[in-house]
């Protein structure tokens, strides 16, 4: 792992926490980190951003639809019960990545710009191994952060 992304990935659960605190939660301590997932995340849904310029990256957030379901809810400030549409899903989950990618991208070197996020069904292709991984659980669902940084120009 570069010092680059060792910086990044150390960053990543404050981020997170920071995040869900300010924007989803309302209180800290709900969304807890753990060592690894438990078991593969069911019915996936993926989102990323990539960080471009003098150094590349990429964000990738991936849970679960009903994970992601109670997530547009909260955002959304929608009752539990309360439908929501696979647009309000995309939205919130993208919003995630986004934001934490653009913490992250304010770590990076000056000139890099941030991609609008994707959201899909299918996982982004990927040349390897994300450099990290963090799980994460949210109200019993997980949530997982990956980061890759390209090293001499490679694709990610």
């Amino acid at each position: 792992m570069t010092d680059t992304t060792s910086t990044l990935a150390q960053s990543v659960v404050p981020m997170a926490q920071d995040l869900f605190t300010a924007m989803v939660d309302g209180e800290p301590g709900l969304l807890l980190p753990m060592e690894a997932l438990e078991e593969p995340i069911t019915d996936p849904l993926y989102a990323w951003v990539d960080i471009v310029g003098p150094a590349v990256s990429r964000t990738l957030v991936v849970t679960a639809r009903e994970t992601a379901d109670r997530l547009a809810r909260s955002l959304l400030l929608k009752e539990d019960d309360e439908p929501v549409t696979l647009e309000d899903v995309q939205d919130a989950l993208g919003e995630v990545a986004n934001v934490v990618g653009g913490n992250l991208k304010a770590m990076m070197p000056e000139g890099s710009s941030l991609t609008l996020p994707v959201v899909e069904h299918a996982e982004p292709s990927a040349s390897r191994p994300a450099d990290h991984e963090q799980a994460l659980l949210w109200w019993g669902g997980p949530i997982l952060i990956q980061l890759w940084t390209s090293t001499n120009g490679e694709d990610l």
